[in-house]
């Protein structure tokens, strides 16, 4: 830590939440650590009356989320989960033009590390809860719930294991995900993948109008009769320099702050992140059964 803190210049440093708590003058609190301590570290804080912005995912399984939840609702400090995709220009552009793909069928995403993967914690069950699913499966299912705007979700039906590595955490998997609205979303996730179809958070949205596609080169609406493909005025349509842009996570921080400051809830709220965390867990469930799982 006192590496971490020389290198940029962090003139103060605690061993605990509960320490930079006691010391006093604190407002927020951006939760970064291992996911093992989002949800203890969370409701410490928010018991505090302390505002909340905690990565994803939220905590390791749905009851801690709940609980997080419960914490920020009896002290009112605001509580959102880091869901960076929604605060993208491009993911924003195509939900705002979604409406134009008619009544969306089916959702297609990605959540994939190609030819890569991750070490340390993020491969440990026991202080991660979860491998590439919760990693970067997350990521497509909530941008597929982001777009197709926030349904809630009624069964999962999943096949996750692990094949690529020495843990005991997954590695490879396919999730299907049946939404109130009728839609259906296939979402793929996985570490040390020998191909991808498409970079973190991509998505396809099938309407009974049209196609729309979020990358890996352009943004894409197809119109079904026409087949005319409308990208050029979108002003995305070219390859992205970075795919996970620093503004991207400038325009999350930005719209943290603004709710506090307006006392707004935010959207992704812990609610969102607790959405996201059931599915999760209803798909390791379903992997581990071989059933489709229901979600109350």
């Amino acid at each position: 830590m006192a590496t971490f803190a020389e290198a940029f210049g962090v003139d103060c440093q605690y061993a605990s939440v509960e320490a930079l708590l006691e010391d006093g003058n604190v407002d927020a609190l951006i939760i970064g650590t291992p996911n093992y301590l989002h949800a203890s570290q969370a409701i410490t804080a928010l018991n505090a009356g302390v505002h909340v912005m905690v990565e994803k995912p939220m905590a390791m399984n749905a009851q801690e989320a709940e609980q997080m939840c419960a914490a920020a609702q009896k002290s009112g400090a605001t509580l959102m989960v880091a869901h960076c995709w929604r605060f993208d220009p491009e993911v924003l552009w195509l939900k705002e033009r979604s409406k134009e793909l008619g009544k969306i069928i089916r959702t297609k995403g990605i959540g994939v590390h190609a030819r890569w993967g991750p070490a340390g914690w993020f491969t440990q069950k026991q202080l991660a809860g979860g491998g590439a699913l919760a990693d970067m499966g997350i990521h497509a299912l909530d941008t597929a719930r982001f777009l197709l705007s926030d349904p809630q979700p009624v069964s999962v039906f999943a096949k996750i294991d692990t094949h690529y590595g020495d843990y005991d955490v997954d590695d490879t998997g396919v999730i299907i995900v049946t939404w109130e609205n009728g839609a259906t979303s296939y979402i793929e996730s996985g570490w040390w993948q020998p191909h991808a179809d498409g970079p973190e958070a991509a998505t396809q949205l099938y309407g009974r109008d049209g196609f729309g596609s979020l990358f890996p080169t352009q943004i894409k609406v197809v119109d079904r009769d026409t087949q005319n493909m409308n990208s050029i005025e979108s002003g995305f349509a070219f390859p992205r320099e970075q795919h996970c842009p620093q503004g991207l996570y400038d325009a999350q921080m930005k719209y943290f702050i603004e709710c506090i400051e307006k006392k707004e809830a935010p959207s992704p709220g812990g609610m969102d992140g607790l959405v996201n965390m059931k599915v999760v867990d209803a798909a390791y469930e379903s992997a581990r059964t071989g059933e489709v799982v229901r979600i109350a």
